[in-house]
């Protein structure tokens, strides 16, 4: 019995944990790409058209998106969307300064510590 519980937990935290590397990564990625994608009908022929890179993101985000509809039903809401969402947040503002060598202020570094410290407070055991 307590196997099969902490396997639960194992694979709940895996779940968490391949969501936030998809939506990460595919918004880093479609940011790499530069292209937001073009979308024409002309001649009763629908077009569309993106980089590979843009692509490789909206396939990742697309994938995060039908994971956390999973997520939504497994969790609690109250708990897995602040969770996710402050995750990922952080994560995407490390990701802005390193790969895309965007500037942190004191006001960035006080609000993602202001995230951290919610989310920390959110998930201490009562």
């Amino acid at each position: 019995m307590i196997v099969n519980i902490r396997s639960k937990n194992v694979m709940k935290v895996f779940l968490i944990i391949i969501y936030l590397v998809l939506t990460v990564s595919g918004v880093t990625l479609m940011k790499l790409g530069g292209n937001p994608g073009t979308l024409s009908i002309k001649d009763n022929t629908f077009s569309f058209g993106m980089s590979l890179t843009s692509l490789a993101g909206f396939v990742c985000y697309i994938g995060s998106f039908l994971l956390f509809t999973r997520m939504v039903v497994i969790f609690d809401l109250s708990y897995i969307m602040p969770l996710c969402t402050g995750i990922v947040q952080i994560l995407t503002l490390i990701i802005a300064f390193w790969v895309f060598n965007e500037k942190f202020t004191w006001h960035t570094i006080v609000g993602a510590s202001a995230i951290i410290i919610g989310i920390v407070l959110m998930n201490m055991k009562k």
